[in-house]
C-alpha cells in the first residue's frame, strides 16, 4: 500500500522534533533555567509557545496525559522559568543535539527554504499548538530554524490527529490503549509515560472491549477488526488533514528532495538519540 505523502514527511520531521524529548542533556537544559526534573521540563518546553498556560490548556492540547502528571508540573514551572526562557533553552538544546547528530548548515538551510512557505500557508484553524509555534520568530541559524519548522509542522499534524480522535469518539486515554493494541507502543512503555494507573488503564480497556474495538487482557490488548478499521480511519483523516491543511503547498519534487536530503540526519537521530520504541509510536524500520 502506498504511503500517504503527509505520512512520509511526518516520518522525516518527527524524529528531528523528538530530540528535545529524548536527547542527552534535555533535563539538564531545563534544570539550568530553574525547572524541576524531566517532566516539568517536558511540559514547560512544549507548552512555552502558548505562554504561561495552566494544566487545563495542556490537558486539552497534549491529549492522553493524566491530570496529576500535568498538575505536578504546571503552573509551578512558570514560577521557576518564564516561557521565553524555556523557548530559548529548548531551541538551544535541540540545535545542539541535531548538530551533534551531523546536521549541516547547507542541507538545513535548503530544508528551511522548502518548509518555511509551507508553514506560512498552513491553515491554523483548530490547531493551537501549531499556531503558537508558527508565530515564533524563525531563528537565523539554519539548524535551529529547521528544528523550529519541524516542530511547528509536527504539532500541526498532532492537532489534526487529536481532532480526528475526537471526531471518532475516542478519548485521550482510549487512544493510548488503541496505540498499544495496534502494536505501536508496548503497554509497559505508554502507560507509565502518560501517568495512567493500572486500574485506569484496565477501565479504558474495558470501555473499548465493550465497544467491540479491542480484545484481550489489559497488559496485552489487541485490535478487533472494528478497532483496526476505526484506527485506520483516524490515521487516514490525520494524513489528509495534514496534507490539505499544510503540506500540499510542497510540490511533489520538493517533498522528495526534502525527505531524501534529510534522510542521513534522520537516520543518525534515530540511531543515536530517539529510542527504537517510545511513547511517540513511530517505530524504527
Amino acid at each position: 500500500m502506498a504511503i500517504h505523502p503527509a505520512r512520509r514527511i511526518w516520518t522525516t520531521l518527527e524524529p528531528l522534533h523528538d530530540v528535545v524529548y529524548f536527547g542527552a542533556g534535555v533535563k539538564e537544559a531545563g534544570t539550568a533555567v530553574g525547572l524541576r526534573g524531566y517532566w516539568q521540563t517536558y511540559f514547560a518546553f512544549r507548552a512555552a509557545p502558548l505562554g504561561a498556560v495552566g494544566p487545563a490548556a495542556v490537558l486539552a492540547t497534549f491529549a492522553g496525559f493524566h491530570r496529576s502528571m500535568v498538575t505536578r508540573a504546571l503552573p509551578d514551572a512558570w514560577t521557576r522559568a518564564t516561557p521565553e526562557t524555556c523557548l530559548t533553552a529548548r531551541s538551544a538544546i535541540a540545535t545542539e543535539l541535531l548538530r551533534g547528530a551531523g546536521a549541516g548548515a547547507a542541507e538545513c538551510a535548503r530544508a528551511v527554504e522548502l518548509l518555511a512557505p509551507v508553514q506560512r500557508a498552513a491553515d491554523p484553524t483548530g490547531r493551537p499548538l501549531f499556531a503558537a509555534n508558527a508565530a515564533l520568530p524563525l531563528p537565523a541559524d539554519p539548524v535551529a530554524a529547521l528544528w523550529q519548522l519541524a516542530t511547528a509542522l509536527r504539532e500541526h499534524r498532532g492537532d489534526g490527529h487529536v481532532a480526528a480522535l475526537v471526531g471518532a469518539g475516542v478519548t485521550g486515554r482510549q487512544a493510548l490503549v488503541l496505540q498499544a493494541a495496534a502494536g505501536k507502543t508496548p503497554v509497559s512503555v505508554i502507560r507509565p509515560a502518560r501517568g495512567v494507573s493500572e486500574r485506569e488503564w484496565a477501565d479504558a480497556v474495558d470501555e473499548l472491549r465493550a465497544a467491540g474495538l479491542v480484545s484481550g487482557e489489559p497488559d496485552g490488548p489487541t485490535l478487533t477488526g472494528s478497532g483496526s478499521a476505526l484506527l485506520q480511519r483516524v490515521e487516514r483523516v490525520t494524513d489528509e488533514a495534514a496534507w490539505n491543511g499544510a503540506l500540499a503547498a510542497l510540490p511533489s519534487d520538493a517533498a522528495t528532495e526534502l525527505t531524501t536530503s534529510l534522510a542521513p540526519l534522520v537516520d543518525a537521530v534515530q540511531r543515536e538519540i530517539v529510542p527504537a520504541v517510545s511513547p511517540v509510536g513511530l517505530r524504527r524500520e
